[in-house]
């Protein structure tokens, strides 16, 4: 890369010389892959929430760890529905109909024994008995199903030494073996799996009180322009909030990564150059992995992230995409640097479309977003060349609608969303119905 590069020096893939997205994520992934080399750690299960697992997660237990009854009911040989039970009672000789509603199955009457509730290690089950069983606990020894306690009669559980009638079952009924769900020693969760809530409770299942993760990537984004006003003091003629730090910084954490944010509110290339020397350092140190800019990356005079970086490892390049077409890549002083446009939907599809999905399949975290096709609820129309990506709303009818239009100043649009809507470079325009690509946010 070279920091002199022309806007469309590379990559001339798209329409008119314009980088197409799966070139720019190409480079995006070239430049962070070192990033995936970082050394694992250990974290215990509440600071886990969020990373990527470093090692496949290995069963160290069956789950469940023994036969447990699936239901309140009684634990049972279904053996005795076949034979002399050798017991008072024996075969009732009526059909199931009149013992719990069977529809045909022989029933017997057993003795209950004492009651078996989660965790306790109750004695082998004898020929005509039947344990009441409360769901979860251990079967005893011997038995091999559970019948519901509302297909007994009477439809309770009676003291122990009382008779009970039940309807007859095969081996297995409401029984859930042990090893059904997870086997000792198989892989659970394979090495890259972002850890996320479902996962976590799988681990705590197994008995994992920490887990090798990768380190979660610390990120520091930096918006830039002399608009920028301090959040909380009054707007001066032409200045605006910064909503791209607080944007990208809260994405950032909400997908695992640490994130903070600095704002360079000058359009001097030099006040831009002082926080990424700083942030050099911090990398340098073993305190920082990359950097995200927004603004100054497009064809205006005032462009100062172009300028602070010139001479610099980092190379421009303008993309087949809108929203967020200008873009920046490279490194200053060794330490990689992302350079994103300024108008915060801009931004934060850069992100979502370039960054994401680049870092999901290097680290693991964050995770990819779930896509799926859907139809849309009204027609649209999208410049030929260019991938389009619209803010959209998936609707309780599975059909998909867009929010807002296609500018890249839209926030409160963005605001309101929970999908993107992707349309392919040769697509013009789609009517209502057409399915369309979605990305849910």
């Amino acid at each position: 890369m070279t920091g002199h590069t022309e806007p469309h020096a590379r990559g001339r893939g798209g329409a008119h010389g314009h980088r197409t997205v799966q070139e720019h994520r190409a480079r995006l992934a070239e430049l962070l892959a070192p990033l995936a080399q970082r050394p694992a750690e250990e974290r215990p299960l509440d600071a886990a929430l969020g990373a990527a697992l470093a090692a496949d997660l290995v069963a160290p237990v069956s789950l469940p760890p023994f036969d447990n009854s699936q239901m309140d009911g009684f634990a049972v040989r279904s053996a005795d529905f076949r034979g002399d039970l050798g017991v008072a009672g024996g075969d009732l000789g009526v059909r199931g109909g009149d013992v719990g509603g069977t529809g045909g199955d022989l029933g017997r009457e057993f003795t209950v024994v004492a009651a078996i509730a989660a965790g306790d290690v109750p004695a082998p089950l004898q020929p005509g008995q039947a344990a009441p069983i409360m769901t979860g606990a251990l079967l005893p020894e011997g038995a091999d199903a559970v019948v519901p306690v509302e297909r007994a009669v009477p439809s309770r559980f009676p003291e122990a030494g009382a008779t009970v009638a039940l309807p007859a079952v095969e081996p297995g009924t409401y029984v859930r073996r042990a090893g059904s769900d997870v086997a000792a020693g198989a892989v659970v969760l394979p090495a890259g799996t972002a850890i996320g809530a479902r996962q976590i409770g799988l681990a705590a299942a197994l008995g994992f009180t920490a887990l090798p993760v990768r380190a979660p990537l610390r990120v520091l984004v930096i918006s830039t322009g002399a608009e920028l006003a301090p959040g909380g003091d009054p707007l001066g003629p032409g200045q605006i909030y910064d909503a791209n730090g607080w944007l990208l910084s809260s994405a950032l954490r909400e997908d695992g990564l640490e994130a903070e944010n600095a704002v360079s509110r000058s359009d001097d290339p030099a006040s831009l150059r002082l926080e990424l020397a700083e942030a050099a350092r911090a990398a340098e140190e073993g305190r920082l992995d990359l950097v995200i800019t927004t603004g100054g990356v497009s064809k205006g005079a005032f462009e100062a992230t172009k300028l602070a970086l010139d001479g610099h490892d980092v190379e421009f390049a303008h993309l087949a995409m809108q929203p967020g077409g200008p873009q920046g890549l490279g490194s200053f002083e060794g330490l990689p640097v992302v350079a994103f446009p300024g108008n915060p939907v801009s931004c934060w599809i850069s992100w979502e479309v370039l960054l994401r999905p680049v870092l999901a399949e290097l680290v693991g975290a964050p995770r990819c977003r779930r896509r799926l096709t859907a139809p849309l609820a009204a027609p649209l129309e999208s410049p030929h060349g260019k991938l389009q990506v619209r803010r959209a709303s998936l609707r309780q009818d599975g059909s998909v609608a867009l929010v807002g239009g296609p500018g890249s100043h839209l926030l409160g649009a963005l605001a309101v969303s929970d999908a993107l809507v992707l349309v392919p470079e040769h697509v013009t325009d789609l009517a209502a119905g057409a399915d369309v690509e979605v990305w849910l946010t």
